[in-house]
């Protein structure tokens, strides 16, 4: 018996890994694999039984999940990334939520067989998008940075006031109906938001004192963070049913806008987190399927899910977006955009388990229905809407780009030269020399420390995926590495090494893991570059071929060469590294550093001279 549970949970982590695998090789949505892993481990296989395998731990462990989800979702959002757009999201989580809702509910009525208490709470429960849904969808969209933030807030704040919303209209049929259910479901609405928001605030705020003033260790920040998390849902949930989940995203809210208040490792922790329990959770309630429903709710319920994508989103969308600063484009994809998630999934679940103990048993359609429009959203959507983003030219250009430490003019020349070649390039300096120098040579650039607050706030990166650090200040290089791993992920930071750096003994050097990879070669310094700069020395750009190959290319030029780039057919980029095998091909496109013959060198010298 402990074997089978062993095997099943080691069996669900397998699963949602290889979805997640799966979603970064073939550029989709992990939930569309994590919904059909559930579905053949559960009601095609029955190999999965999730009620068996968890009993009465299913729902609390759902619900833990489901709030650390939203508080990892909310340490995201701050408030200056929608400066200007406030009205926008506020619209969306408030007046398009009730358009949502009213369109959902009277197709629901219209379309299938049930009364308007079921339609009510189906169009309450399926008003929500979600971070679970959005935010993986958002990295393979990728659309401009005004709508990234638009439908990162609406789907982490939407969230609770949705699971909100779904409880008072659950309440309202449970009472009964009358002035006397309307007034308690109102007093209920009130007592949820100052709970909520009240378990949420103090404690965020209580933890931001503790973390700014260092009365923590940092070992304890995230184990804390977490166990906290838990006990404002549980709390806050004790106090008043269903209070849980606004409480935790207020915290997190808090957090994240909280002055001197650092919580990158936190958040860091939480996104690993919040992965492991989106994967589990998708998993385990698509498991929980019964597939004949499904089935049987046949073709009206298709047009109640065509009703959703074709007549609410776009409303709700037109409605919230009235004389706002989106222009059409953004707006449509706007319009297009809103797969619901694991909180629809799980809301549905416990809602039909309840009402079919009050008696109610065509309640047993909630969670079918509510799976169809998961399913049909997150299939519909996240196959269409990057080339839509495309078409409507709101997405932003893929990652192909360098940020560079540095605006010397070793920095100066690699970035021409991958300029030249359709590389985006940024360079960053606190030379103002070296900046004025760039921008005279059309280099795009940011004057100031890469790492400051300022930075962090005001540095583009829109298609950029590398950074080069080409500073000659070796702790420069080190800092920005540091910095940039958790933007770019670690095989995309690269640093140029000082000669203070190559002659040093290993204790004085930086860690290989902290400095990135060491650009092209062990014996390649910042100082012996600038040195060959100076004597003349030029980018070229080389095409290889059968007939002119690699190993001809090092035969011709000798050590006049240092290679730095490889460019494939595809256009792929690659950097010449310490200790790397790269072997360039026939139709690769080498960027090469070539020092001058003698006989050049002469002559640059009498123009020089005259």
């Amino acid at each position: 018996m402990h074997e089978h549970i062993l095997i099943a949970l080691a069996g669900i982590g397998l699963i949602g890994i290889t979805s997640q695998w799966l979603s970064w090789w073939l550029k989709l949505p992990a939930i569309l694999f994590l919904l059909l892993g559930g579905i053949v481990a559960g009601p095609i296989t029955g190999w999965l039984d999730p009620d068996t395998l968890f009993g009465d731990l299913l729902f609390p462990f759902v619900s833990l999940a489901v709030a650390v989800i939203l508080f990892e979702g909310s340490l995201t959002l701050r408030f200056e990334q929608i400066r200007g757009l406030q009205k926008v999201v506020i619209n969306l989580v408030s007046v398009g939520v009730l358009v949502t809702w009213a369109v959902t509910a009277i197709a629901t009525y219209l379309l299938l067989d049930i009364g308007w208490e079921l339609a009510l709470l189906f169009g309450a429960i399926t008003v929500v998008t979600g971070p679970t849904v959005i935010i993986p969808m958002l990295r393979t969209v990728r659309p401009n940075s005004r709508l990234t933030h638009i439908l990162r807030w609406e789907g982490i704040v939407i969230d609770p006031i949705g699971a909100l919303l779904a409880v008072l209209v659950f309440n309202f049929i449970i009472t009964g109906q009358g002035s006397d259910a309307l007034g308690s479901t109102l007093i209920g609405f009130g007592t949820i938001l100052a709970v909520g928001i009240a378990m949420g605030a103090l404690p965020g705020y209580l933890l931001g004192l503790l973390l700014r003033h260092h009365l923590l260790p940092e070992y304890l920040h995230n184990l804390t963070t977490l166990i906290l998390v838990f006990a404002v849902f549980v709390i806050s949930n004790s106090l008043y049913h269903e209070s849980g989940l606004l409480a935790v995203t207020v915290m997190g809210l808090w957090l994240a806008n909280m002055k001197g208040v650092h919580i990158h490792d936190i958040l860091s922790f939480k996104e690993s987190l919040s992965l492991l329990f989106i994967s589990g959770l998708f998993i385990i309630l698509a498991a929980r399927l019964d597939l004949n429903a499904l089935i049987e709710l046949g073709w009206p319920a298709l047009f109640v899910l065509l009703a959703i994508q074709f007549i609410a989103r776009p409303l709700k969308v037109l409605v919230s977006t009235f004389r706002s600063s989106l222009n059409w484009r953004e707006r449509t994809l706007l319009a297009w955009i809103a797969p619901r998630g694991i909180v629809a999934a799980a809301v549905s679940a416990l809602f039909a388990l309840r009402l079919q103990q009050e008696g109610m048993s065509e309640a047993a359609l909630l969670v079918p229905l509510t799976f169809m429009v998961i399913i049909g959203t997150v299939v519909l959507q996240s196959a269409t809407a990057r080339l839509f983003a495309v078409w409507l030219g709101v997405a932003e250009p893929e990652p192909r780009g360098f940020l560079i430490i540095g605006a010397n003019p070793v920095a100066r020349l690699i970035g021409q030269a991958l300029q030249e070649q359709e590389f985006n390039v940024l360079l960053t300096d606190t030379s103002w020399e070296n900046i004025r120098a760039a921008r005279m040579e059309g280099l795009p650039t940011y004057y100031g420390n890469p790492i400051s607050a300022h930075a962090d706030q005001c540095l583009d990166l829109v298609g950029i995926g590398r950074m080069l650090a080409l500073s000659p200040v070796a702790d420069v290089n080190v800092l920005a590495g540091l910095r940039f791993r958790r933007e770019f992920g670690s095989g995309a930071i690269y640093a140029l090494q000082t000669t203070q750096e190559k002659d040093a003994p290993e204790k004085l050097k930086a860690a290989e893991q902290h400095r990135g990879y060491l650009l092209f070669g062990e014996n390649v310094t910042f100082t012996k570059l600038s040195s060959l700069i100076s004597q003349g020395a030029a980018i070229h750009d080389t095409l290889l071929s059968d007939d002119f190959t690699f190993e001809d290319f090092q035969q011709k030029y000798g050590k006049r060469a240092t290679p730095l780039f490889a460019i494939d057919p595809r256009g792929r980029i690659q950097a010449f590294v310490a200790d790397g095998k790269m072997q360039p091909e026939a139709d690769w496109t080498l960027l090469s550093l070539i020092e001058p013959t003698e006989e050049e060198k002469a002559k640059v010298q009498e123009e020089k001279e005259k």
